[in-house]
């Protein structure tokens, strides 16, 4: 069995790219999710270790000062991050040559040939599932035996055969050990869950075909495999004696609401427990079940409205209509749970109008908080094939979705809507969100409740407008190019 390193290497300054991120960039207040991706197969990996570089400040050199002591080193990857994460891959394979290096991640899933060529320093990449092709890779089988991988063989790029699905989600070991082990917790913050927070997923895959979705597209899969709910229970138990001091749980995966007669069982069992907890969820939930997830401690969903046009909606195949999602919200409302939800500017096929559209309907929502991406035609998404025959691109580098400060950029453009217009509606979508009186009111009310809020808030304010001035930075640096 080889020592093996699993790693989120250096990145921007508080980019969240980690093997746990839906969208790799830096976000408008400092935020980090849990690298459970990589937690998973760590936990599969005796005497392996998970280091996790940007939340906790880890800068190259002491990167590599670590990864020295490991035989492998698996890095988790991304379209935004490759090129970063290709110079560590050189660097720790130029200290230690024998050094093995593979690269794992959405990417490399479905991009095996061009992570391979991106650097000779990959010695590997896993596709699809990866938890067990680390294991048998770490376990020193030979290359060409371990089914998901493509590897250098004689100068050559060879792909093994596809490895099958898990669909035992119970034979998984739990990642909370990992987390125990190896990450300071409090180094993870998430600015609409209580801190500190601690998430996991209770199953892969998501049956929704939403276009621009990543991890169902490309690693997941589209059917919802999941765990127990008494494995679910058991670990929570677990979790809540390892980490005392975390404040909410959350399940990230997909759609936890995807299977309901599932989502009520574990929220029953949760129940004696006696924890907070929130999760992922579509916008149509009835209004039984919220009210029973309520009263097992469930507090707040993270919800996909994507755009208040319904066009865009059927053109993304979200599923869900402009109505039903109305009533969801207001079922919430009345029954205490929050939303925090997330909306996505520059769809198919955003106009000047549409974008008016969504923030208006956002408004009206009125839920407690907000987040405003750019559309990220990932490779491997339907969304990214569109773009690519449709001629969308706003760069001849399809893969260029960040800009040099880590922050997201828009790569989309339509006829009649620039890039830029699409990116500056941003900053006016958050603005004109937040700095109405009952957004302020909320926020003022949660400070006041609590000085560790007051305090984090006040860091989260400064952190919010810091970032959208830096939007502006970087737009007028985007048209100063064009014009030049």
């Amino acid at each position: 069995m080889s020592k093996t390193l699993f790693l989120s290497p250096p990145s921007f300054d508080g980019f969240d790219g980690g093997a746990g991120s839906r969208y790799q960039a830096k976000r408008e207040i400092r935020s980090f999710w849990y690298p459970t991706w990589l937690a998973q197969p760590a936990a599969l990996v005796p005497n392996s270790k998970l280091m996790d570089c940007p939340p906790h400040d880890i800068d190259v050199k002491a990167c590599l000062a670590e990864a020295k002591n490991f035989d492998h080193v698996i890095i988790n990857t991304s379209t935004p991050s490759l090129k970063n994460d290709c110079k560590v891959a050189e660097a720790i394979k130029a200290q230690r040559p024998a050094t093995t290096i593979g690269f794992i991640g959405a990417h490399a899933a479905v991009l095996p040939t061009e992570t391979l060529k991106a650097s000779r320093a990959i010695d590997w990449v896993g596709r699809k599932e990866f938890d067990f092709t680390c294991k048998e890779v770490a376990e020193d089988r030979p290359l060409s035996e371990v089914d998901g991988l493509s590897y250098w063989k004689d100068g050559k790029i060879a792909h093994n055969k596809e490895r099958a699905l898990i669909h035992d989600m119970d034979a998984l070991p739990w990642v909370t050990d990992v987390y125990k082990r190896d990450l300071e917790i409090e180094k993870y913050t998430i600015g609409y869950l209580k801190d500190p927070y601690l998430s996991l997923y209770t199953g892969r895959g998501c049956p929704a075909q939403c276009t621009f979705c990543l991890w169902p597209q490309t690693i997941g899969g589209h059917k919802y495999r999941v765990r127990s709910p008494e494995n679910v229970a058991a670990e929570m138990t677990h979790a809540k004696k390892l980490f005392p001091q975390v404040q909410e749980f959350f399940f990230d995966d997909d759609t936890f609401t995807a299977n309901l007669p599932r989502a009520r069982e574990i929220a029953q069992k949760l129940k004696p427990l006696g924890m907070t907890w929130s999760c992922n969820s579509r916008a149509n939930v009835n209004y039984e079940t919220i009210k029973l997830m309520k009263d097992c401690g469930l507090r707040l969903f993270l919800v996909g409205y994507e755009s208040g046009n319904q066009e865009i909606l059927n053109r993304i195949k979200k599923g869900i209509t402009i109505e039903e999602a109305r009533q969801f919200t207001k079922a919430c409302k009345e029954l205490g749970v929050i939303i925090h939800g997330t909306f996505i500017l520059g769809l198919p096929v955003e106009t000047k109008e549409t974008i008016e559209q969504t923030i208006r309907y956002a408004m009206d929502l009125d839920v407690f908080s907000i987040q405003v991406s750019l559309a990220a035609p990932y490779p491997g998404t339907e969304l990214y094939e569109m773009a690519r025959q449709n001629g969308w691109f706003a760069k001849k580098d399809k893969t260029d979705l960040v800009e040099d400060d880590g922050l997201q950029q828009s790569t989309l453009e339509y006829p009649g809507l620039s890039k830029e217009e699409i990116f500056e509606s941003v900053d006016r979508f958050y603005r004109q969100y937040y700095l109405r009186p009952k957004p302020i009111l909320r926020i003022i009310k949660t400070m006041l409740a609590d000085k560790d809020v007051c305090v984090r808030r006040l860091r989260e304010g400064w952190e919010f407008f810091r970032t959208l001035n830096q939007r502006k930075t970087d737009l007028a640096a985007s048209r100063a190019a064009q014009a030049a």
